[in-house]
């Protein structure tokens, strides 16, 4: 299957105060496009041909990096938009917020952990909510990896490029993550995730 880039599924001032329109303009229409251009491009003569953006990103890691890289990123990205919502953070639906405290204690801890996480994360990289082993963990990894190349389904992801935080946080790297946590979140698709993953 070839990659294709949707429009957000919100109006690019949406996010604001919290991610700007000039943000999600460069993000989503440049540095997304270049995923699916490249990975189209890289995709062609290959074996992974006709296979799903899931079959890619296992199939290709560790042997074809600039496949891997950008079919990473286009799935990363495609769950990205999904996981931010105007007016989002708020409430975690029940059986999420009871998976999330059964595998990490409580929200809070998730959230130290989660921020911890994306904050530890040298350069460019991704912070994570995954499902292993039937257990909601926290992960990070770096540049374009995701946890389904670690035995695990990724059920929220905050990405930790520059790109994503830079315009609106500069170096603050923290306080965007607090703020995606606070007020972009949107725990339903985290839930609709989280029920796919078990």
């Amino acid at each position: 299957m070839s990659f294709t880039l949707p429009p957000l599924p919100y109006a690019y001032d949406a996010l604001q105060p919290y991610m700007s329109k000039e943000t999600l303009e460069y993000h989503h229409d440049k540095h997304h496009q270049a995923y699916v251009t490249n990975g189209n491009n890289l995709l062609k003569g290959t074996e992974f041909e006709g296979k799903s953006l899931e079959e890619i990103v296992k199939g290709s890691f560790g042997k074809n990096a600039g496949l891997f890289n950008n079919a990473s990123q286009h799935y990363n990205h495609l769950h990205f938009w999904s996981w931010m919502k105007p007016i989002g953070g708020g409430k975690i639906p029940g059986a999420l917020e009871k998976a999330i405290v059964d595998g990490l204690g409580s929200v809070d801890k998730m959230k130290e952990e989660f921020t911890a996480a994306g904050v530890g994360q040298f350069g460019s990289g991704w912070a994570w909510l995954a499902v292993k082993d039937g257990k909601v963990v926290v992960m990070k990894t770096p540049n374009g990896e995701n946890p389904l190349v670690h035995g695990a389904k990724p059920i929220l992801g905050c990405d930790v490029w520059e790109h994503s935080y830079y315009i609106d946080y500069r170096n603050r790297r923290p306080d965007y993550i607090k703020a995606f946590l606070d007020h972009l979140v949107n725990w339903e698709y985290v839930e609709e995730m989280y029920r796919k993953a078990m």
